[in-house]
Protein backbone atom coordinates (compact mmCIF):
# COMPACT_ATOMS: atom_id res chain seq x y z
CA UNK A 1 0.00 0.00 0.00
CA UNK A 2 1.61 3.11 -1.22
CA UNK A 3 2.64 5.58 1.52
CA UNK A 4 -0.21 7.88 3.60
CA UNK A 5 -2.78 5.13 1.80
CA UNK A 6 -5.13 3.05 4.41
CA UNK A 7 -7.70 0.22 3.92
CA UNK A 8 -11.03 1.53 4.10
CA UNK A 9 -11.51 -0.11 7.90
CA UNK A 10 -8.20 1.34 8.55
CA UNK A 11 -9.53 4.62 7.51
CA UNK A 12 -13.05 4.33 9.26
CA UNK A 13 -11.45 2.99 12.40
CA UNK A 14 -9.21 6.62 12.84
CA UNK A 15 -10.49 8.10 16.24
CA UNK A 16 -10.54 12.06 16.29
CA UNK A 17 -10.48 11.83 11.63
CA UNK A 18 -12.61 13.64 9.45
CA UNK A 19 -13.92 12.23 6.43
CA UNK A 20 -14.18 13.85 3.01
CA UNK A 21 -15.28 11.86 -0.02
CA UNK A 22 -14.85 12.51 -3.49
CA UNK A 23 -15.61 10.69 -6.86
CA UNK A 24 -14.35 11.15 -10.31
CA UNK A 25 -17.57 10.56 -13.08
CA UNK A 26 -16.61 9.60 -16.70
CA UNK A 27 -17.52 8.61 -19.93
CA UNK A 28 -16.40 6.99 -23.15
CA UNK A 29 -16.76 9.38 -26.35
CA UNK A 30 -16.87 8.85 -30.03
CA UNK A 31 -16.84 12.88 -30.44
CA UNK A 32 -13.82 14.70 -31.74
CA UNK A 33 -12.56 18.10 -31.34
CA UNK A 34 -12.74 20.09 -34.41
CA UNK A 35 -14.13 16.81 -36.14
CA UNK A 36 -10.54 15.20 -36.15
CA UNK A 37 -8.88 14.99 -32.41
CA UNK A 38 -10.39 12.21 -30.79
CA UNK A 39 -11.33 13.22 -27.14
CA UNK A 40 -12.01 9.25 -26.01
CA UNK A 41 -13.38 10.08 -22.48
CA UNK A 42 -15.05 12.55 -20.84
CA UNK A 43 -14.04 13.47 -17.04
CA UNK A 44 -15.82 15.70 -14.92
CA UNK A 45 -14.09 17.90 -12.38
CA UNK A 46 -15.19 21.24 -11.23
CA UNK A 47 -13.42 24.82 -10.32
CA UNK A 48 -13.87 25.71 -6.80
CA UNK A 49 -15.33 28.84 -4.81
CA UNK A 50 -11.59 28.90 -3.86
CA UNK A 51 -10.28 29.76 -7.79
CA UNK A 52 -8.86 25.42 -7.28
CA UNK A 53 -9.85 21.89 -9.73
CA UNK A 54 -11.24 19.52 -7.51
CA UNK A 55 -13.83 16.40 -7.89
CA UNK A 56 -17.13 16.67 -6.82
CA UNK A 57 -17.68 16.23 -3.57
CA UNK A 58 -17.41 16.98 0.23
CA UNK A 59 -17.01 16.00 4.16
CA UNK A 60 -18.96 13.34 5.51
CA UNK A 61 -20.10 11.98 8.94
CA UNK A 62 -19.37 8.07 9.11
CA UNK A 63 -21.42 8.04 12.49
CA UNK A 64 -24.51 9.12 10.70
CA UNK A 65 -24.47 7.87 6.99
CA UNK A 66 -22.40 5.38 4.92
CA UNK A 67 -19.20 7.19 3.22
CA UNK A 68 -21.42 6.11 -0.08
CA UNK A 69 -24.32 8.08 1.06
CA UNK A 70 -22.74 10.89 2.36
CA UNK A 71 -20.71 11.30 -0.99
CA UNK A 72 -24.65 10.90 -2.70
CA UNK A 73 -25.86 13.48 -0.61
CA UNK A 74 -23.17 15.82 -1.62
CA UNK A 75 -23.42 15.36 -5.17
CA UNK A 76 -27.05 15.91 -5.03
CA UNK A 77 -26.11 19.55 -3.58
CA UNK A 78 -23.08 20.12 -5.99
CA UNK A 79 -24.40 18.77 -8.95
CA UNK A 80 -28.60 18.46 -8.92
CA UNK A 81 -28.77 15.36 -9.16
CA UNK A 82 -28.74 12.14 -7.36
CA UNK A 83 -25.90 9.69 -8.38
CA UNK A 84 -26.01 6.18 -6.20
CA UNK A 85 -22.47 5.41 -4.74
CA UNK A 86 -21.13 1.91 -4.67
CA UNK A 87 -18.41 0.60 -2.43
CA UNK A 88 -17.22 -1.05 -6.32
CA UNK A 89 -16.64 2.41 -7.07
CA UNK A 90 -14.05 2.98 -3.75
CA UNK A 91 -10.55 3.43 -5.48
CA UNK A 92 -8.50 4.44 -2.11
CA UNK A 93 -8.80 6.08 1.27
CA UNK A 94 -5.51 8.16 2.32
CA UNK A 95 -4.66 11.35 5.06
CA UNK A 96 -4.96 14.58 2.76
CA UNK A 97 -1.69 16.14 2.86
CA UNK A 98 -0.69 18.51 6.02
CA UNK A 99 -0.57 21.87 6.25
CA UNK A 100 2.79 21.90 7.16
CA UNK A 101 5.35 19.10 8.38
CA UNK A 102 5.01 19.56 12.15
CA UNK A 103 0.70 19.71 11.72
CA UNK A 104 -0.23 15.83 10.47
CA UNK A 105 -3.30 15.90 8.52
CA UNK A 106 -6.70 14.84 10.68
CA UNK A 107 -8.74 14.73 7.06
CA UNK A 108 -9.17 11.56 5.63
CA UNK A 109 -9.81 11.30 1.65
CA UNK A 110 -11.86 8.60 0.52
CA UNK A 111 -11.48 8.34 -3.58
CA UNK A 112 -14.15 6.72 -5.86
CA UNK A 113 -14.35 6.79 -9.40
CA UNK A 114 -17.74 5.99 -11.46
CA UNK A 115 -18.25 5.34 -15.18
CA UNK A 116 -21.23 6.35 -16.87
CA UNK A 117 -23.13 6.47 -20.10
CA UNK A 118 -21.94 9.61 -22.64
CA UNK A 119 -25.86 10.82 -21.99
CA UNK A 120 -25.62 10.53 -18.21
CA UNK A 121 -22.59 12.40 -17.64
CA UNK A 122 -24.30 15.37 -20.21
CA UNK A 123 -27.28 15.62 -17.90
CA UNK A 124 -25.01 15.70 -14.95
CA UNK A 125 -23.24 18.75 -16.89
CA UNK A 126 -26.99 20.20 -17.46
CA UNK A 127 -27.93 19.45 -13.90
CA UNK A 128 -25.17 21.22 -12.47
CA UNK A 129 -25.71 24.14 -14.23
CA UNK A 130 -29.26 24.71 -13.65
CA UNK A 131 -30.28 23.09 -10.72
CA UNK A 132 -27.67 22.40 -8.34
CA UNK A 133 -27.97 24.31 -4.99
CA UNK A 134 -24.25 25.05 -4.83
CA UNK A 135 -23.76 26.00 -8.45
CA UNK A 136 -22.47 29.57 -8.61
CA UNK A 137 -21.43 29.54 -4.72
CA UNK A 138 -19.10 26.55 -3.47
CA UNK A 139 -19.01 25.04 -7.27
CA UNK A 140 -18.45 27.93 -10.15
CA UNK A 141 -18.72 25.23 -12.54
CA UNK A 142 -18.12 21.89 -13.79
CA UNK A 143 -15.21 21.63 -16.45
CA UNK A 144 -14.34 18.25 -18.47
CA UNK A 145 -10.38 17.34 -18.89
CA UNK A 146 -8.70 17.31 -21.86
CA UNK A 147 -7.45 14.47 -22.55
CA UNK A 148 -5.76 14.67 -26.11
CA UNK A 149 -2.33 16.42 -27.23
CA UNK A 150 -2.45 19.07 -30.17
CA UNK A 151 0.31 20.76 -32.10
CA UNK A 152 1.97 23.42 -29.60
CA UNK A 153 1.20 20.95 -26.45
CA UNK A 154 -2.17 22.40 -25.70
CA UNK A 155 -4.58 20.10 -24.29
CA UNK A 156 -3.64 17.47 -21.57
CA UNK A 157 -0.64 19.45 -20.26
CA UNK A 158 -1.73 23.06 -20.08
CA UNK A 159 -4.64 21.86 -17.31
CA UNK A 160 -2.52 19.31 -15.33
CA UNK A 161 -0.40 22.78 -15.07
CA UNK A 162 -3.32 24.35 -12.55
CA UNK A 163 -3.67 24.72 -9.49
CA UNK A 164 -5.58 21.72 -7.55
CA UNK A 165 -7.36 21.35 -4.11
CA UNK A 166 -5.40 18.67 -1.87
CA UNK A 167 -4.40 15.40 -3.80
CA UNK A 168 -6.82 15.87 -6.66
CA UNK A 169 -4.05 16.53 -9.13
CA UNK A 170 -2.36 13.15 -7.99
CA UNK A 171 -6.13 11.33 -7.61
CA UNK A 172 -6.64 11.95 -11.73
CA UNK A 173 -3.08 11.60 -12.39
CA UNK A 174 -3.42 7.80 -11.18
CA UNK A 175 -7.24 7.10 -12.49
CA UNK A 176 -5.58 8.17 -15.58
CA UNK A 177 -3.22 4.89 -15.13
CA UNK A 178 -5.19 2.49 -13.38
CA UNK A 179 -8.00 3.56 -15.80
CA UNK A 180 -6.23 3.20 -19.00
CA UNK A 181 -7.74 6.42 -20.04
CA UNK A 182 -3.99 7.16 -21.35
CA UNK A 183 -1.35 5.76 -22.11
CA UNK A 184 1.65 6.00 -19.83
CA UNK A 185 3.84 7.31 -22.84
CA UNK A 186 1.30 9.80 -23.38
CA UNK A 187 0.53 11.25 -19.54
CA UNK A 188 4.57 11.11 -19.05
CA UNK A 189 4.94 13.55 -21.94
CA UNK A 190 2.03 15.78 -20.76
CA UNK A 191 3.02 15.92 -17.35
CA UNK A 192 7.04 16.77 -18.44
CA UNK A 193 5.04 19.73 -20.61
CA UNK A 194 3.16 20.98 -17.28
CA UNK A 195 6.23 21.44 -15.46
CA UNK A 196 7.26 24.01 -18.45
CA UNK A 197 4.18 25.59 -17.91
CA UNK A 198 4.59 26.06 -14.61
CA UNK A 199 8.22 27.77 -14.98
CA UNK A 200 6.35 30.14 -17.59
CA UNK A 201 3.55 30.70 -15.64
CA UNK A 202 6.46 32.15 -12.63
CA UNK A 203 7.54 34.28 -14.76
CA UNK A 204 4.36 36.06 -16.40
CA UNK A 205 2.87 36.01 -12.87
CA UNK A 206 6.46 38.03 -11.85
CA UNK A 207 5.77 40.40 -14.80
CA UNK A 208 2.19 41.23 -13.79
CA UNK A 209 3.12 41.83 -10.12
CA UNK A 210 5.84 44.50 -11.77
CA UNK A 211 2.41 45.87 -13.55
CA UNK A 212 0.52 46.13 -9.84
CA UNK A 213 3.59 47.90 -8.48
CA UNK A 214 4.07 50.16 -10.49
CA UNK A 215 0.41 51.12 -9.76
CA UNK A 216 -0.12 51.29 -5.96
CA UNK A 217 -0.24 54.21 -4.29
CA UNK A 218 2.93 54.70 -1.65
CA UNK A 219 2.22 54.85 1.39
Amino acid sequence: MACGQLSRAEALACSGCRHACHVMLYSDTESQLFGKIPIRHIILMQMRFDGLLGFPGGLVNPSEETLEAGLSRELLEELGVALPISIEDHVDSCHAPASSPSSPSRLITHFYVKKMEEEQIKEVERAAASTAPDHGQEVLGMVRVPLYTRKGGGGLAPFLSHSFIGNARSQLVDSLLRFNLVAPEELHRALTHSLKIHSHTAEDLKASLALTDARRKPF
